[in-house]
């Protein structure tokens, strides 16, 4: 999720639907079986992406365009592509000669390395040509040939299509349920414990390396300070709240002027798996500043880590309702080897959205061979895992990270229920 921890030292229901973890899981993992992950500090080089010319006949009612990974994936691609009307003497046009498009095209790993992206032809004529190009770079991988010319063209053959690939999972627990939240499970307290969530980090109440402005709060530990209530349980469920102090807080010699909540489950090991399945159900703030996220973090020490969920509202472009980030993060003894995610248009690419609205589930699934993340049930990524052996822990928070007024929208994050399944 961040630099968190950087400076931190190491502290300490539904029956199994073993066929569809088979059937994703061991897909193509003889792809990186012999990849060396050097105990979770390094990961395969992600693939380039790239746009290939493709040529459809007179009479046709569809082009093929081919878009190819150069090599396989370690983790789902998402290619965002559009057209544009052509260059060349005989120049086709939208609405003329095409139907424009701007469409996906989502490699998982073990998928073909070439896919086709259909573009409707209204009238082909010999050799009118249209562009296909990426909208932006890739989704979890590189950028190669951006774009490439479609042609109609009766002397040669068409491009077939191919559109052969996995279709995502659907969210079952293959696990034991191991813990669940309620009001009578969902106890916090400043370190915690085996039957309390930690109000903070285990490298205490800030973390600086981010530029964080805000201060994890404890309503217990500053009840003298003036400040509203971090933590409370409503009808809804739990209210992670920040905020704007009236009065600067100090931690570490450093002055905060703005009221972070987190647990942390690092010392509470009835919430610690190795495999299995977290899923998380919340709705989102929106406010300008704010930095929600469900992580999982490593019980011998950050790295590594696992981002469920991360909202980037300190980026002015940041929309909470419709983007999500994914990100693995490896190395070990708190230094960082590499980071490896997602950032991503969840409205756009699979019609999931409205996350400060209404509430959503966010869900890992951490098996030996792949780590999937799931929204409301349907995949949304997956990486290939380079964390074997590992055990980890949760953490559930709203950073920090504004210097304004800090007083748009809302600033809390509600979470409605918890889901911990241990394989």
């Amino acid at each position: 999720m961040r630099s968190a921890i950087e400076n931190a030292s190491a502290q300490h229901v539904a029956a199994a639907d073993t066929t569809a973890i088979a059937s994703f899981s061991s897909l193509d993992a003889g792809d990186f079986s012999s990849f060396d992950f050097a105990n979770g500090t390094r990961y395969p080089e992600r693939a380039t992406a790239s746009v290939g010319p493709a040529t459809y006949q007179p009479g046709a009612n569809v082009a093929h365009v081919p878009i190819s990974l150069d090599r396989p994936t370690p983790n789902t691609v998402i290619a965002r592509v559009m057209t544009e009307d052509g260059t060349g003497l005989v120049r086709g046009v939208a609405g003329v000669n095409y139907q424009p498009i701007y469409k996906a095209v989502i490699f998982r790993p073990g998928d073909p390395l070439t896919k086709t992206v259909d573009v409707p032809i209204i009238l082909g004529i010999p050799q009118a040509d249209f562009i296909v190009r990426f909208v932006e770079a890739p989704w979890g991988g590189k950028m190669g040939t951006d774009r490439a010319y479609v042609q109609c063209d009766f002397q040669k053959e068409a491009t077939p299509a191919q559109t052969v690939g996995r279709e995502p999972r659907t969210f079952s627990p293959s696990g034991t349920l191991q813990w669940r939240m309620s009001r009578d499970t969902m106890k916090w307290s400043d370190a915690g414990h085996d039957k309390a969530w930690s109000t903070k980090l285990p490298n205490g109440r800030s973390q600086p390396g981010n530029q964080e402005t805000g201060i994890y709060l404890d309503g217990w530990v500053y009840r003298d300070a003036g400040i509203e209530a971090p933590l409370r349980y409503t009808d809804d469920g739990l209210v992670m709240h920040s905020q704007k102090l009236k009065q600067p807080l100090e931690w570490d010699g450093v002055p905060y002027n703005y009221g972070s909540v987190v647990l942390s489950g690092h010392n509470t090991k009835p919430v610690q798996i190795g495999y299995g399945q977290y899923e998380f159900t919340a709705k989102m703030p929106d406010r300008r500043g704010s930095w929600p996220a469900f992580w999982l973090i490593s019980t011998a020490g950050w790295p590594p880590e696992i981002d469920i969920y991360e909202g980037f509202g300190f980026e002015s472009w940041w929309d909470f309702d419709r983007y999500t980030a994914n990100t693995l993060h490896g190395g070990a003894n708190i230094t960082r080897t590499f980071q490896q995610g997602i950032f991503m248009n969840t409205e756009e690419v699979y019609g999931i959205g409205g996350f400060t609205k209404g509430f959503h589930s966010f869900a890992v699934d951490i098996q030996p061979d792949y780590i999937s993340w799931f929204i409301d049930g349907k995949e949304t990524y997956q990486a290939v895992n380079p964390f074997a052996g590992f055990r980890w822990y949760p953490i559930m928070d709203v950073a920090v990270k504004t210097t304004g007024d800090y007083a748009d929208g809302s600033g809390d994050m509600i979470v409605k229920d918890i889901k911990i399944y241990s394989n």
